[in-house]
C-alpha cells in the first residue's frame, strides 16, 4: 500500500515545481475533451518532437534527481534492507500500472456489454480480462527504470555511470539502426521483441502512424532499455545539485549540462531521428538537457530571484505527484464511461457544456482538459495545504 505520512519536509522548492509543471503537463495532454486537438499538444506520429512529447521523459529525468536524493541516505550502499526497499516500490508501481490498465478494460467492457444480460454475467465478463490486459505502459516503464537504476547506483562507482549511460545509448543505436528500429512496420525490432516476449493482446493496439493503425507498445519492454540511461542522466543532475549549497552554481552546471546534451541530440538527429515512440538515444539526449535547462531556469527564477507566488499550483501536484497521475488515470476512465442519464460524463461536460459555451471544437476539448487538470488539483491543494505525502 501506499505510505501516507503527515509532515513537514525541507525540499528543492524548483524541483517540486518542476515536477508539478510535468505531472500537471501529462494529466492535460492525455485527457483532451474531443478529437480536435491543437498541434502542439498532439504527441509526434512518429520522428520529431512536440511539446507534449516533453512531459514523460522530464519525468523520468526528474524521478532520476529524486532517486539520487532517496538513496544518498543510505550513502548508496547496498544493504538488504535497501534492496528490499527499491524491490518493494519497483513492484508496488508496476503493479498500480497493471491494476489501471485492468480497471481500464473493466470500465469500458463494462460499459459496452450486452444489455441483455444479467447485471453479475456482465460484471463477470468484464473483469475477466487478464487475456489482454497491456502489461506495460508508463506506470511499468517508471517502475522498470527505477529498479534497474537504483541497482546501478548503489553497486557501481558514480565515476562511470556516465560511460555506462553512453554504453547504454550506443547499444541501443545501433539495436535500432540493424533492426529496422525507426520503421513503422512488424519488421521492426521493437515490435518483434515485444511481441515475441508479451504476446500482441498484451501490447498497445491504437499506435496510427499516416492513417495506418499498427499494434505497437511505445512503452514496450525493448524501448524501456535506454530510459535506464534516461534516469541516470538524471540522477547524475542530483549529484551535481548536491554537490553545492550555491544556487547560482547549481544553475550554471545544469545549464551547461542541458545545452551540451540538447545540441548533442539534435545533431546526432540526423542519423538518429528524435523518436518517443521508440524512445530514441537522440530523444534522450534532447529530453534530458531540455529538462536541466528548465529546471536551471526555474533555479533561477523561484531560488535566486525569489518570484515564487506564480509557483504554488504547480507545488500542489509536485508534491504527490505519483499519487495524482494515478488519480488523472481513474478519473479520466471513470469520466470516459461511466453514464449518467444515457450521456456519457465526459461527453456531457464537453458537448452540453464546454461546446456551447466556446463555441468551437478545438478550444472546447482544451478547456476540457484544462477543468480536468484544475479537477485533480483540487485534490491535491488539500493534501498541499495538510501536508500530506502520499509516497508510493
Amino acid at each position: 500500500m501506499a505510505d501516507v505520512k503527515v509532515k513537514a519536509s525541507s525540499r528543492l522548492l524548483s524541483l517540486d515545481v518542476l515536477r508539478g509543471i510535468t505531472v500537471a503537463g501529462m494529466i492535460l495532454v492525455n485527457n483532451p475533451g474531443l478529437p480536435a486537438v491543437y498541434t502542439p499538444l498532439h504527441h509526434a506520429e512518429w520522428n520529431g518532437l512536440t511539446p507534449t512529447d516533453l512531459v514523460f521523459p522530464f519525468f523520468m529525468f526528474i524521478m532520476g534527481i529524486s532517486m539520487y536524493f532517496s538513496l544518498r541516505k543510505f550513502d548508496f550502499r547496498p544493504s538488504r534492507h535497501l534492496l528490499w526497499k527499491i524491490v518493494r516500490r519497483s513492484v508496488l508501481i508496476y503493479l498500480i500500472g497493471l491494476a489501471i490498465a485492468w480497471f481500464e478494460n473493466f470500465c469500458y467492457g463494462l460499459a459496452g456489454a450486452d444489455a441483455s444480460l444479467p447485471l453479475w454475467e456482465r460484471i463477470c465478463n468484464s473483469a475477466n480480462n487478464f487475456d489482454h490486459i497491456r502489461l506495460v505502459g508508463v506506470m511499468p516503464r517508471l517502475a522498470i527504470s527505477y529498479f534497474f537504476g537504483s541497482v546501478i547506483a548503489i553497486t557501481l562507482r558514480h565515476k562511470f555511470i556516465p560511460w555506462l549511460s553512453a554504453l547504454i545509448l550506443a547499444v541501443y543505436a545501433v539495436i535500432l539502426l540493424v533492426g529496422h528500429g525507426y520503421d513503422f512496420s512488424h519488421e521492426n525490432i521493437i515490435y518483434r521483441f515485444d511481441s515475441t516476449v508479451l504476446g500482441d493482446a498484451h501490447l498497445y493496439k491504437w499506435l496510427m502512424v499516416d492513417g495506418v493503425n499498427m499494434v505497437f507498445d511505445p512503452e514496450g519492454l525493448l524501448s524501456t532499455l535506454p530510459c535506464i540511461a534516461h534516469v541516470l542522466i538524471g540522477m547524475m543532475c542530483g549529484e551535481a545539485i548536491m554537490k553545492t549549497h550555491d544556487n547560482s552554481k547549481r544553475m550554471s552546471d545544469l545549464l551547461l549540462v542541458g545545452v551540451v546534451l540538447t545540441f548533442a541530440g539534435l545533431l546526432l538527429n540526423y542519423g538518429l531521428p528524435i523518436n518517443k515512440n521508440v524512445w530514441s538515444p537522440t530523444f534522450v539526449l534532447t529530453t534530458c538537457g531540455l529538462a536541466a535547462s528548465l529546471l536551471g531556469l526555474l533555479i533561477w527564477i523561484i531560488d535566486i530571484k525569489g518570484y515564487r507566488a506564480w509557483s504554488r499550483f504547480f507545488e500542489s501536484f509536485g508534491i504527490n505527484p505519483l499519487f495524482l497521475y494515478v488519480l488523472g488515470d481513474v478519473l479520466a476512465i471513470l469520466f470516459g464511461s461511466v453514464s449518467v442519464a444515457g450521456i456519457l460524463v465526459k461527453d456531457w461536460l464537453c458537448a452540453e457544456m464546454l461546446l456551447p459555451l466556446a463555441g468551437d471544437e478545438y478550444l472546447a476539448s482544451c478547456l476540457y482538459a484544462i477543468l480536468f487538470v484544475l479537477i485533480n488539483w483540487c485534490v491535491g491543494y488539500i493534501l498541499y495545504k495538510k501536508k500530506i505525502y502520499i509516497k508510493i
